[in-house]
């Protein structure tokens, strides 16, 4: 039998379900394990497998860019763990058994520095996206310095491009090269900050989702 010792995915040591606990080098760690087609399922068990599943597949495409977004909230556990108990407790929707990601809710990264200003992207060329936003470095804590960090998210290969040492606060402009077999796909976009030493990040910031030139 799993135990839990600091809730759903912080300190779960053995076995729960097809969840599987443990640790190493004192960080806590997760997986999955497939599960039996012999083996009982309530509905409420179906459910949360599910949750977990879709969680799963969307910080597994991620993970480049949430290693930096949740690297301060890696204590006693990983980057990748943050996030998941993040994205799974406050950004997955949707009415049994369909559930997907509520992306404006699903922060990538999370901290204090302050968050990009009046931000949009634009789509218009093809292979690439525009991210644009106000130069804010003098206000909050913000830095002139702070490194744009920017995702484009495709749900339907279950992929993503990201930048995460893009251009200053100050520039207001970064374009992200997507490949060309995106052109068509619904592709969601975020963005970021982190301070040039890397040790603050701001709260991402859900900039919409649009279809890939």
């Amino acid at each position: 039998m799993g135990k839990i010792a600091q809730g759903i995915l912080g300190g779960l040591s053995g076995k729960v379900g097809n969840i599987i606990g443990g640790s190493w080098k004192g960080i806590d760690y997760i997986r999955i394990k497939p599960s039996s087609v012999a083996n009982p399922r309530t509905v409420g068990q179906v459910n949360q497998r599910n949750k977990f599943t879709m969680t799963l597949e969307f910080i597994q495409a991620v993970k480049p860019f949430i290693q930096k977004g949740y690297k301060l909230l890696a204590v006693k556990k990983t980057a990748f763990n943050a996030a998941m108990s993040y994205v799974l407790n406050n950004a997955i929707t949707g009415i049994e058994p369909n559930f997907e990601v509520d992306f404006p809710n699903a922060l990538v990264s999370r901290g204090g520095l302050s968050t990009a200003l009046n931000p949009t992207t634009d789509l218009a060329n093809p292979g690439e996206v525009t991210f644009n936003w106000d130069d804010n470095s003098a206000e909050g804590n913000a830095n002139t310095t702070d490194k744009s960090m920017l995702l484009v998210y495709n749900p339907s290969k279950k992929e993503s491009i990201s930048l995460t040492d893009g251009a200053d606060r100050t520039v207001g402009t970064q374009i992200v090269a997507i490949p060309t077999t995106y052109a068509g796909d619904t592709v969601e976009l975020f963005m970021a900050f982190i301070t040039a030493d890397g040790n603050q990040v701001s709260n991402s910031t859900y900039l919409g989702s649009g279809i890939a030139n």
